[in-house]
């Protein structure tokens, strides 16, 4: 989107340094990789990066003007503005787009799920609203901008992911969206290593609801934690799994009853029923027929690394290592288990859980072996995860350790007759896509 001097001043009570003195529209850019001519420039800040060092860069490359913190003036500008952060600035021009163009906003945060959230909700909106999302999981303040600036004039739905590392983020996200629902997909031990409790991390999902329009709803999962912190005066709806039957799950699908309507969707767990329910409530908040909420759900599929099958030297890989925490790992782990036969499940390493991260993985072992199959084949890669197969080996599993990745691959093809289906599930930093790449050398 493009804006005027006049609008870009209203924003974000920038300081006028260098005028040009037109009504042309212009691009803000952050980036002086992608920058075009004509831009403005906005040099954003970090710890280990100061974007104001690249301005010259960015003239070079065609920006007609800057924004900057400094009296900095160079003469190749033709536009310049003073503001006293970069970043409040970005948020204040999204804030002033979302305003303006006034699409019905909603936000969506949880300890995991919320990007199946919202990608859901994405595909039910979309059978009746122009509905934009945020791209992959940009859920911090750059990636809310990213996500408003590139709405469109026509734009009707927006969809909002936001992630939090601490106290006060999600708050301050809130507060520049604006949001007229919000969706809170449940509040674990996830980014406990960080916060410090369960109750801190309620308080920092329930943040959501800072700026949220009392005409609108918060659409929340039904846990105590919440119902206690998540302050709003306005509607509250609360979805539990424990509101749905269940009438068949097979391998990438399941179909169940909420609330007496019937629904399909084309991916198995309970975990993902759940999530849907969410986008179910909103549908109807949002005046939506039963036909067109069903055929968003249908159309729903797993991104990139969630539930991502792939056949590979004689096995059928499921690779969801986008993320974990210990209770998408028992609900993922749980529901592989009951759909395939012989299973063998890969095992890794949950991060930032603090310090109490042992019992933590220790836990996730002993509700795995409540329900697992006594065929199921363990094993596991990193000293945490071993603490999870320390337990399954108590209650009589098959289990085996590995200190990396190449380790744990080459007892599969040692070991693993071909033909099993292998389901990896461990957080990003463990790097599991490894695994897929060093199966696929030795084809």
């Amino acid at each position: 989107m493009k804006f005027n001097e006049k609008e870009i001043l209203s924003a974000c009570n920038a300081e006028l340094i260098k005028n040009l003195g037109s009504d042309d529209r212009f691009r803000i850019s952050t980036d002086t990789r992608t920058i075009k001519k004509g831009d403005i420039y906005l040099p954003l800040k970090g710890e280990s990066f100061d974007g104001e060092k690249f301005i010259g860069q960015a003239l070079e490359k065609g920006a007609i003007g800057y924004f900057t913190t400094s009296e900095q003036v160079l003469d190749d500008a033709k536009i310049i503005l003073k503001v006293e952060n970069t970043l409040i600035a970005y948020l204040s021009i999204a804030r002033y787009l979302r305003q303006k163009i006034n699409p019905i906003t909603v936000a969506i945060t949880g300890s995991s799920g919320k990007t199946t959230t919202k990608e859901m909700v994405y595909s039910v909106l979309s059978e009746k609203f122009k509905t934009q999302k945020t791209f992959s999981n940009h859920n911090n303040e750059i990636g809310l901008c990213q996500t408003v600036l590139g709405i469109s004039e026509d734009t009707e739905a927006l969809i909002i992911e936001m992630g939090m590392r601490g106290l006060g983020e999600i708050e301050l996200l809130s507060k520049y969206a604006e949001p007229d629902y919000a969706i809170i997909t449940n509040a674990g031990s996830a980014h406990i290593g960080r916060l410090g409790s369960l109750d801190n991390i309620a308080k920092a999902k329930s943040e959501i609801v800072t700026a949220l329009n009392e005409n609108g709803a918060l659409i929340a999962n039904d846990n105590e934690r919440l119902k206690r912190f998540a302050q709003f005066s306005g509607e509250k709806i609360w979805y539990s799994i424990n509101q749905v039957q269940v009438l068949e799950q097979k391998r990438g699908y399941s179909k169940f009853l909420y609330k007496g309507i019937e629904y399909e969707l084309n991916v198995e767990g309970e975990y993902n029923i759940e999530n849907s329910l969410a986008a179910i409530e909103l549908g109807y908040k949002l005046k939506m027929s039963t036909d067109e909420i069903k055929r968003g759900l249908l159309k729903y599929r797993p991104i990139e690394k969630r539930w991502e099958e792939e056949k590979i030297a004689g096995y059928t890989l499921i690779n969801d290592s986008y993320n974990a925490n210990p209770e998408s790992m028992k609900a993922s782990v749980s529901t592989f288990i009951n759909l395939y036969k012989t299973p063998v499940v890969v095992l890794g390493n949950m991060g930032e859980l603090g310090e109490n991260e042992i019992e933590l993985h220790r836990a996730v072992g002993v509700e795995i072996a409540k329900t697992a199959k006594k065929e199921t084949k363990f094993l596991t890669v990193g000293a945490l995860a071993e603490k999870i197969g320390e337990e399954l080996l108590k209650s009589g599993f098959f289990v085996k350790n590995f200190e990396n990745n190449a380790n744990v691959s080459q007892y599969i093809l040692d070991n693993i007759d071909v033909g099993c289906t292998i389901f990896l599930k461990a957080s990003r930093s463990m790097k599991f896509e490894e695994i897929l790449e060093y199966l696929k050398g030795r084809k």
